[in-house]
């Protein structure tokens, strides 16, 4: 078998292969034997049909089989010749039984890329404690306050802060409204009515809830504001948008007392001290995550800022693409409307290619890690993942795992489980430096 491999840019590779015909004649003399044996033919006893009528009976049949076998055996050959490592084999091109009787095709293969390690063992990554403080479940507690908190209006005094201020507003920018000014939507930044502020500096945009201090119900007033850089809508960055604001109603929050009845009435019985007990266990499991995945993504920062290489152009379109449309349905669930979606399609685009690139890098990396290290998923530990997968579901696990393959997505899980694993084994080997609560995290 005649085999050569010609390495392209971007992972893709081209396969020629021309099958002798010595090899295509006794692959064909397999399958004809194969269809006498079994080929039912009136007026042949099983088995005793001449070759001749079993070849003109089941050409097309014959040929595909054949077709299909040497394919594949050229596949075969190719990856132990080669020593290559292929995310897909391609349709064959060009598929000719020649007039010698030789088989000869192309097929347009895409490659794993070459991906060489850095140290990955001895990395330093940075965390905070998990340890939970009185202040951190007493801030749980106020959360928890806040949320069953009353209403009530405030009369006679103008706006402070701390207070809720209920405002109706519009913008403009350069004389026109914002929207007109832009070209397309604006967002919430155009205009709403009844919104409710609280007045704190860490509400709606910096320096706007401290112009409304001061106001008193139905007191209209023009609030010029410089919108930050770091504002998600790009074309707004650094404009001067005046906003429009009439102060509509004053509230307060009037916060239960906290206490056993108010403990009782969250948790459906308990008492203070075990609500308190719930709140820090709950904290610690999110702290817990939260710290893992600093770690986590200060792994992948350092893996990506030191290897580099070529990605499949397929592969990352898709990745791209399956990241945008993550992108949109976090936008969706959280209330923008289909015309702010659309304004930031490019926006949109241009963050999801990133993070595919990102995430494609740092998956091929681990993998690398994962054949290096001699790291696997078995069998029994597929299994075991996938029926916590279907019971978490709540669907009968034998469905959910032949709907799994029928659609081709067990290596897909398999993979991750992998790369997990990988994940796994780096941090085990890391070396962590506690850092206080409030120093930055590669997650911020």
């Amino acid at each position: 078998m005649n085999i050569t491999v010609e390495k392209q840019p971007n992972c893709l590779a081209t396969l020629r292969v021309e099958v002798p015909s010595a090899t295509v004649s006794s692959e064909r003399a397999k399958i004809v034997s194969g269809y006498t044996a079994q080929a039912k033919i009136p007026g042949f006893r099983p088995g005793k049909a001449p070759k001749n009528v079993i070849e003109k009976r089941f050409q097309s049949a014959i040929i595909e089989e054949l077709d299909d076998r040497l394919v594949r055996q050229a596949y075969d050959e190719a990856l132990r010749q080669e020593a290559l490592k292929v995310l897909n084999f391609g349709i064959p091109q060009n598929l000719n039984h020649n007039a010698d009787g030789s088989l000869s095709f192309h097929a347009t293969l895409t490659l794993a890329p070459e991906v060489a390690l850095p140290d990955y063992k001895g990395i330093t990554v940075k965390a905070p404690s998990t340890e939970v403080t009185d202040a951190e479940v007493e801030a749980q507690l106020e959360g928890l306050r806040e949320r069953f908190a009353d209403y009530s209006d405030i009369e006679g005094r103008a706006a402070e802060t701390g207070d809720l201020a209920v405002i109706d507003f519009t913008s403009s920018l350069d004389g026109q409204s914002l929207e007109e000014a832009l070209g397309k939507s604006a967002g919430y930044l155009a205009g709403r009515e009844g919104f409710w502020l609280k007045l704190d500096e860490a509400s709606f945009l910096p320096g706007f809830a401290a112009e409304v201090v001061g106001l008193s119900k139905d007191d209209s007033k023009d609030i010029p504001l410089t919108i930050p850089e770091d504002f998600p809508l790009s074309d707004l960055r650094g404009k001067a948008v005046v906003f429009h604001v009439t102060l509509k109603g004053l509230k307060q929050a009037v916060l239960p007392e906290l206490n056993d009845e108010f403990a009782a009435k969250v948790t459906g019985g308990k008492t203070l001290e075990e609500l308190k007990a719930v709140a820090k266990q709950q904290i610690e499991v999110e702290k817990r995550r939260r710290i893992d995945d600093y770690k986590v993504n200060q792994i992948v920062e350092h893996f990506n800022s030191l290897v580099d290489f070529e990605l499949p152009e397929d592969l990352l379109r898709h990745e791209t693409q399956g990241q945008a449309d993550a992108l949109v349905e976090r936008g969706v669930k959280s209330g923008m409307t289909e015309d702010e979606l659309t304004a930031q399609q490019g926006e949109i685009f241009a963050t999801a290619g990133e993070q595919a690139r990102t995430n494609l890098k740092t998956n091929f990396i681990l993998q690398e890690i994962a054949r290096t290290e001699g790291i696997s998923v078995s069998d029994n530990e597929l299994v075991q993942q996938l029926v916590a997968i279907a019971n978490s579901r709540k669907q009968a696990p034998k469905k959910f795992i032949k709907d799994l393959q029928r659609g081709g997505r067990i290596p897909g899980i398999r993979n991750s489980m992998l790369v997990g694993k990988a994940i796994d084994f780096v941090l085990e080997h890391a070396t962590v430096e506690e850092i206080a609560d409030d120093e930055p995290t590669t997650d911020e």
